[in-house]
């Protein structure tokens, strides 16, 4: 229920860094999806807000089930760092995950602090991301790729790994844009590199957490301050993993997303329109730029 819920948050672990670690209410038995909705309406935007396609075994419209059994629950998902809602103007505020069915072999979500990420970058890295944006590949919306965090005001790092169209960068010197020519779209070795390093910064373990589920654990996080993954082993077979079933719930957005006013930019961009920056990658739908051929991608 929603007071038992409130009244026992326990921490599960000790990661190496404990701004990392989102916090775990413990032994909360099997929730219901509408006790799992009220309990996710305590934070941030204090109202769900769903997109997601709905399995035939989800208990109501605003779970996400998952599962590594097709017949439990949607495959699959997220084996790349994301923050989830990137597609929405005011991202979501917080994300709650309920394990149902804990794999006997491990099947953990990542997560990884978007602050500590910040500042684990060099000082010429902290200029240039501050002087970019990204274009969702799937509704075009802009976010920053550097932004001040609405509630902390720390400053963090934003970029989604799978569904991300374009990425604009600020000529550097300037105080804001005044034209389009101060502004330019990252080519493919740039955005190549920029996602490669991305993923490595949030894999460090400095301030990544890989969450092993116990029976019964309630995760929320602060969908702006922590970006996750689900980890690879999440997705094997029954087979080798066991059974997994995770519930999520996502909660509406406290702010719009926006870039800072020095962009001069609309919300969003037209991303299945003509280009109106020139060269550069500029694409629209799906999974956006393939920063890796080799590994899965999936939203």
């Amino acid at each position: 229920s929603q007071s038992h819920l409130a009244a026992r948050p326990q921490e599960s672990s000790t990661p190496p860094d404990p701004r990392a670690r989102p916090p775990v209410f413990r032994g909360q038995g099997v929730l219901s999806g509408d006790e799992q909705v009220t309990a996710s309406e305590l934070f941030g935007g204090q109202e769900i807000h769903s997109t997601h396609g709905v399995h035939p075994q989800a208990p109501n419209k605003h779970i996400f089930r998952l599962s590594n059994s097709k017949s439990d629950g949607i495959l699959g998902v997220g084996p790349q760092w994301h923050n989830d809602g990137s597609f929405e103007r005011a991202v979501f505020s917080h994300v709650g995950y309920h394990i149902i069915k804990v794999p006997v072999n491990g099947g953990a979500t990542s997560f990884s602090h978007l602050g500590a990420a910040f500042d684990a970058l060099t000082a010429d890295e902290q200029d240039a991301w501050s002087r970019r944006v990204s274009i969702n590949s799937n509704s075009g919306i802009v976010h920053p790729m550097v932004h001040v965090h609405p509630i902390s005001g720390r400053r963090s790092v934003y970029l989604h790994l799978g569904m991300t169209g374009a990425v604009l960068e600020m000529s550097k010197g300037i105080e804001e844009v005044q034209s389009l020519e101060h502004l330019r779209l990252l080519e493919q070795d740039e955005m190549t590199d920029l996602f490669n390093r991305y993923n490595k910064l949030l894999e460090d373990t400095a301030y990544r957490v890989d969450y092993q589920y116990e029976e019964g654990d309630c995760i929320f996080i602060d969908n702006l301050a922590i970006a996750h993954r689900a980890s690879p082993e999440a997705h094997q077979s029954v087979e080798k993993q066991g059974l997994r079933i995770l519930h999520r719930t996502t909660v509406a957005g406290m702010i719009n997303f926006d870039p800072p006013d020095k962009f001069h930019l609309p919300p969003a961009i037209n991303i299945y329109g003509p280009n109106p920056f020139g060269k550069g990658v500029f694409i629209g739908g799906g999974l956006g730029f393939r920063w890796d051929a080799s590994i899965h991608m999936q939203n």
